[in-house]
């Protein structure tokens, strides 16, 4: 974080001192919320979450070299004293950001926030210091963690903002005001939670509202090809650019295909030229992800080679997407089990499917591991069931579903089908999933493992693995 003394975080944040002996103490180290991250200089924030209570871990925090606590009580260390942890984060969160002057980039989305937030980055940091967050920190406690690791020197902040109701992004851009805003699409994850595409569709467009007019600099990256989301451009006074396979999105990608190993080829068009991709990722779903990186990076003026070029290099940053590892025996592991919609769901199997192409040509196999898509509301069943029949039209070779009700309707949907059998297996858990693979699965076959984040299926990847003397595919990251 940038230098503050505890005098000016005090003002920040409209707290009490208690037991400060010099609020001249300057904070200079790394904000964190656990103990054990602490390093000197930082600041230990303590929330009384359900099971463990920060204010416990004070004294340790301090021993370990942190200037003071950020509180809702005295702790017997120095410390800062306020009414809501969780409001005065988000303070000191916009008091830095407004100190740097660097670029904001907000960007929300129901499916494909975090790989697009790695691309941006990565895009990005070829023009500066660039800060992003680690996984998904992106609701009030993971954006404001994120925008206080940037520095005096940082040039571009990428934020991703998820919600779980109407307001919660007006909030979020609230505490990082963005000046360019990227809507990804508006899907069913979290359906359940909304009550409806139209709900998710406000909510998401609460970004394009709060970025400033086109004339003080605002900038609304929308989807051209999601109906949900080129309508927003209604709600913004930001100059809209548009992304997508549309012919008339500003920047767009044409003659998309898959390579034999599944990865994403495309000619990436930009109103100052075009150039060609070809990805180092999996699946044709990151083509959409690419697009909206390209056109960030060529607003924030980045010439169209250099951005083909950072595409085609950029790798997988965060952990259970699409990660893809190569066993010694020729088994190939596909982890995106981080988490799963239906939007997300039906673009993993086509990977899979195209990834396992050659594979079948040669006796290999394709192996669906997949397990519940949650918070899908009333529609679960039936999205489990449509999951399930998709797996068959693709031609996957095997299906093993895993866990309950739902994944009951994923194995039912297999099998009503049409020509499935035992081609689909219904499991109870992980461990009966493993159990099965281990015995069943032989050279050249590719496995896909699935599900929501709940379910924990990354323990079946990591079975898979363990023990293997692996080496990673590129373009993927080991587990482990």
């Amino acid at each position: 974080m940038i230098s503050l003394s505890l005098a000016e975080i005090t003002s920040i944040v409209g707290g009490q001192q208690h037991d400060i002996p010099d609020d001249g103490l300057q904070v200079t180290g790394p904000v964190v919320t656990d103990s054990r991250q602490v390093r000197p200089g930082g600041l230990f924030v303590a929330f009384a979450g359900e099971r463990v209570d920060g204010h416990d871990f004070a004294a340790g925090a301090v021993e370990a070299g942190a200037v003071a606590v950020l509180a809702a009580r005295p702790v017997g260390v120095p410390a800062i004293v306020v009414d809501d942890v969780v409001a005065a984060l988000g303070a000191l969160a916009r008091a830095v950001v407004e100190r740097l002057g660097a670029t904001v980039v907000g960007l929300t989305g129901s499916a494909g926030k975090t790989s697009t937030k790695d691309l941006i980055a990565q895009l990005l940091q070829r023009h500066g210091p660039t800060v992003w967050p680690e996984g998904n920190l992106n609701n009030e406690i993971g954006l404001p963690l994120t925008a206080l690791r940037a520095e005096a020197g940082t040039r571009n902040l990428v934020l991703e903002m998820g919600a779980r109701g109407v307001g919660h992004i007006r909030y979020l851009a609230g505490l990082t005001p963005p000046s360019i805003g990227v809507v990804l699409n508006v899907g069913t994850a979290h359906i359940g939670e909304f009550g409806g595409r139209e709900r998710i569709a406000e909510a998401k467009g609460e970004l394009v509202e709060a970025l400033p007019s086109a004339e003080n600099g605002g900038r609304a990256v929308l989807n051209a090809d999601d109906p949900y989301v080129r309508a927003m451009a209604s709600r913004t006074k930001a100059r809209t650019v548009l992304f997508g396979e549309a012919p008339d999105a500003d920047v767009r990608a044409e003659n998309v295909r898959l390579t034999d190993q599944g990865r994403p080829a495309f000619t990436l068009h930009t109103p100052s030229g075009c150039s060609d991709v070809t990805m180092r990722l999996y699946g044709e779903h990151h083509v959409s992800n690419a697009l909206a990186a390209a056109a960030v990076a060529h607003e924030l003026g980045m010439p169209v080679d250099e951005i083909a070029t950072a595409l085609s290099e950029a790798g997988t940053l965060s952990r259970w997407r699409m990660e893809v590892t190569e066993r010694a025996d020729g088994v190939t592991v596909v982890n995106d089990a981080y988490n799963a919609n239906p939007e997300s769901m039906r673009a993993a199997l086509r990977a899979l499917v195209a990834m396992g192409a050659a594979a079948k040509a040669k006796g290999g196999r394709t192996w669906a591991v997949l397990g519940e898509m949650a918070e899908l509301g009333e529609d679960s069943l039936a999205e489990h069931d449509a999951v399930g029949r998709l797996v068959v039209r693709l031609n996957v070779s095997k299906l093993v579903a895993v866990g309950g009700r739902e994944a009951a309707w994923l194995d039912m949907g297999a099998k009503n089908e049409g020509s499935w059998g035992e081609e689909s297996v219904h499991v109870s858990d992980a461990r009966a999933a493993v159990d099965l693979l281990r015995s069943e699965l032989r050279p050249g076959d590719v496995v896909l493992v699935k599900a929501s984040r709940s379910v924990g299926l990354e323990r079946v990847a990591a079975a898979l693995l363990d023990g293997e003397g692996v080496s990673v595919a590129e373009g993927g990251a080991a587990s482990r």
